[in-house]
């Protein structure tokens, strides 16, 4: 599954400073990430940005954002 989430999102130094986005658009992972973390629902975000998949947000991004917080997370 883990690669099947990286082939979603790309890295490039020439585009958006090198932020993680959504392969193929200008949107960054972390937008994306803060707005679910906001309380936004997947649909919400899907009608801010019409362009992405569904299977853009489907449950990929919120493993990440577990990810990211553990890794953060000045309890572990």
């Amino acid at each position: 599954m883990k690669s099947n989430l990286l082939s979603r999102i790309s890295i490039d130094p020439e585009i958006c400073f090198g932020k993680p986005c959504i392969r193929g658009h200008r949107i960054w992972v972390s937008l994306i990430l803060d707005m679910l973390a906001d309380g936004m629902s997947t649909e919400e975000v899907l009608s801010e940005y019409p362009q992405l998949d569904p299977s853009d947000l489907e449950g990929k991004l919120r493993i990440v954002s577990k990810m990211r917080i553990r890794e953060y997370s000045p309890l572990r």
